[in-house]
């Protein structure tokens, strides 16, 4: 399957429909995760993702503390021209110990961004996403960083994550009534267990033409295999458990969905998963992970897929409202 390419939000930028999520890269050691893949073994997957026309790539200084973003960019820098890859790296979470490690005051964001910058190996990224709200600095503070950020050529866009619609709307209408630069996407948690943000979150970046890049799509890959089926990151992944086994019941139903779906179309329960996604009109390019190539030639061919109005219908009716998770 051809990679399909759209612009990023309200911009020319173009980016390809997938997006290859790089928390899987990184140094176990300095991270919760234990399952995540070291240099030797991530090269492979980032060079495949680039045969495969991926060239929308987002990683963040948290992960891994510091070392996905380094791998990452000794990568890109061997096997792709920086001037098509769209590089994407975060802020916020806490990087050393102290009162300004964590954050998006002024400081911070400014000593973060320099701090990407040389582990990326690179002048610059396409798009700086603020990783959560920060509710101990005033947002004028913070969308005044980032402007800056972008005017020193530092950043070439803004992109906001998980956070609730009127903290969005907020940032948005502080950015347009100072002439500051505004927010072009959002990477918020969306996909066939948790739809909570159909609520407020996608009708407003409809409204904004505000590009939609949802992580988690796959629901730690909840969505992809039988409910008795587990994998090492199922066995260990604290942060997966905490998002989705409350409602183990109620999504166990939806996922089932999934595999008659699947069934019905002859093909993979990640090429429903992620084709539900495609056919929204505010989502642009959901982040995919991946810890083998395969991983990345299954997603892919979900471009392929073309879901009827019926089969919509059929994974969506079983779901239920959810708690919401991911937000501080």
């Amino acid at each position: 399957m051809k990679m399909q390419y759209m612009k990023l939000g309200n911009t020319g930028l173009d980016v390809s429909r997938l997006c290859l999520g790089c928390m899987s890269f990184g140094v176990a050691e300095r991270w919760i995760h234990p399952w995540v893949l070291d240099e030797e073994s991530s090269r492979p997957i980032i060079k495949k993702a680039l045969e495969l026309g991926i060239n929308f790539f987002d990683t963040a200084n948290v992960y891994s503390d510091g070392t996905s973003e380094e791998i990452v960019g000794r990568a890109l820098k061997d096997y792709a021209n920086r001037d098509e890859v769209v590089l994407a790296t975060k802020v916020y979470f806490p990087m050393h110990e102290g009162p300004n490690g964590s954050g998006l005051s002024r400081k911070t964001i400014m000593s973060e961004i320099d701090n990407s910058l040389k582990r990326l190996g690179t002048d610059y990224v396409d798009l700086y996403i603020v990783h959560r709200w920060d509710y101990d600095t005033p947002i004028e503070e913070t969308m005044e960083a980032l402007h800056d950020v972008v005017k020193s050529g530092k950043a070439r866009y803004i992109g906001a994550s998980a956070m609730h619609a009127w903290q969005f709307q907020k940032a948005l209408h502080v950015a347009e009534k100072n002439g500051l630069t505004r927010f072009v996407s959002m990477q918020n948690h969306l996909n066939l267990i948790y739809r909570e943000e159909e609520r407020e979150m996608l009708p407003l970046c409809k409204e904004e033409k505000i590009a939609v890049t949802p992580y988690s799509p796959l629901a730690s890959g909840r969505l992809t295999r039988d409910w008795s089926e587990t994998t090492n990151r199922s066995k260990t992944d604290q942060i997966q458990r905490s998002k989705y086994d409350a409602t183990a019941g109620a999504d166990r139903l939806v996922v089932e969905r999934v595999a008659e779906i699947a069934e019905k179309h002859g093909v993979p329960r990640i090429h429903i998963a992620l084709a539900w996604l495609l056919q929204k009109e505010t989502v642009t390019a959901p982040i995919i992970g991946a810890t083998k190539i395969s991983h990345l030639e299954d997603a892919v061919g979900a471009l392929s897929v073309t879901l009827t109005p019926e089969d919509i219908k059929r994974l969506e009716e079983p779901y239920v409202p959810h708690q919401i998770v991911g937000y501080k």
